[in-house]
């Protein structure tokens, strides 16, 4: 009985132990679970703040205008932004690559190579040649950890191609206008001081010199002149008094102007404009770029030649004029250039014909902010044929309509 008693006991401690045990191990299962669960849910915070973070420092990165580029100690790609790759024309697939591998530019290898040892690089510009050759200036930085030891390199791009572009104009222009008003003055001072000793006391020597003053004085009056009204076109909106012209009209009053200057070279004026057709334009100013267009063509045309305007409507919404002449015409290589300042195709009959180089500029910015376009047709031996379009006036109706439409882009570039 003992002995029943004893094993029913031992039999209900030994039940009432796997309780005890089965409690805590579901209750440690529990604990474990819980814990799981929230280190899996600290975890996925952690790599959403991981995500959000990095992707907050992405869309940082791909907000500066300025190139962005990261790579490590060992001089692997390890970020680039938008701005990089459009600089560069490059796919994003860079992470992990070498510079020389992402870029093929040893430049950078060796400026990356310098950092080490300088730990700040300013002021480094690449040439990039291709189809359309760039300048970049590149910026660079050492990463420092806390015991001052680079584990890495940002670069920052600018594209400062425009602004080289802007600066090397202004240098060129600085330097055609100071050549341009320094001879004319040269001639002035030195005709002036032959005088003062002892040539005004020769009627016939002192007229002849005086002549020729006066010819330079209005030489650089004319360039005065067209570096104010360049320089007025060029600086702000042109104010334009629109208005419907009758293109003849405007065309016979700029031969008026200028048939004794045609007469010297005993050159023929033409005017084949149809009297019917109008454009919609400032007065003023067209009446300018025809002055310019058939100054040019009388100037550089073959002497007792003819100069011949003509018009026509293209795409029944612009008039299409044409100045032309039938001079030495242009070489190829300078149509491309012809409406720069100052530039010339000749440039020592250009000085003595007495141009200023910038007419063809004038042109070009008028007929821009009429909304029309300028270029020129020439082959040499064959003349010249300088073309500008208009709008046609409100409620004009067509005449001529052109099959052909010649439109090219007008250039950033006059040869007067």
């Amino acid at each position: 009985m003992w002995s029943t008693l004893l094993l029913i006991l031992t039999g209900l401690g030994i039940v009432a132990c796997h309780i005890v045990w089965r409690r805590r191990f579901l209750e440690s299962e529990r604990k474990l679970a819980k814990s799981l669960a929230e280190e899996t849910r600290l975890r996925e915070s952690l790599e959403s703040e991981a995500l959000r973070r990095e992707t907050h420092q992405q869309a940082l990165i791909n907000s500066m205008f300025e190139g962005f580029l990261l790579v490590d100690a060992e001089g692997r790609i390890q970020a680039v932004n938008d701005s990089l790759l459009r600089l560069f024309h490059l796919k994003p697939d860079l992470t992990g690559k070498t510079l020389m591998e992402g870029f093929r530019l040893s430049e950078l290898c060796d400026l990356n190579q310098r950092v080490a040892k300088e730990l700040r690089v300013r002021g480094i510009e690449i040439e990039l040649r291709g189809l359309e050759q760039r300048t970049i200036e590149v910026n660079a930085s050492a990463l420092l950890n806390q015991q001052n030891q680079q584990h890495g390199t940002i670069f920052t791009f600018h594209d400062t191609t425009r602004l080289k572009n802007l600066e090397n104009t202004r240098r060129e222009f600085v330097a055609n206008v100071s050549h341009e008003l320094r001879t004319p003055l040269t001639l002035i001072k030195g005709f002036v001081e032959t005088l003062l000793d002892g040539a005004k006391n020769d009627p016939v020597i002192a007229t002849r010199f005086l002549q020729t003053i006066d010819k330079h004085t209005d030489r650089l009056t004319f360039l005065i002149e067209d570096l104010l009204t360049i320089s007025k076109l060029e600086s702000a909106p042109i104010l334009l008094n629109l208005g419907a012209l009758v293109i003849f009209h405007s065309v016979d009053q700029v031969f008026d102007d200028l048939q004794s200057k045609a007469m010297d070279r005993r050159m023929t004026l033409v005017n084949v404009v149809d009297k019917h057709l109008q454009c919609w334009a400032d007065d003023d100013r067209l009446q300018q770029v025809l002055f310019n267009l058939v100054d040019n063509a009388i100037k550089y045309g073959r002497p007792e030649g003819k100069v011949t305007v003509s018009a026509q409507i293209m795409q029944e919404k612009f008039l299409d004029v044409s100045v032309a002449d039938d001079g030495p015409g242009i070489p190829a290589e300078a149509k491309e250039r012809v409406f720069e300042r100052f530039y010339r195709v000749d440039k020592a009959r250009s000085r003595d014909q007495g141009g200023t180089g910038l007419g063809l500029s004038i042109v070009k910015h008028i007929v821009l902010s009429h909304g029309g376009e300028v270029w020129v047709d020439s082959q040499v031996g064959q003349g010249s044929a300088f073309h500008f379009t208009l709008p046609l006036a409100k409620g004009a109706k067509p005449l001529v309509s052109l099959d052909r439409v010649r439109r090219e882009p007008a250039l950033d570039v006059g040869l007067s």
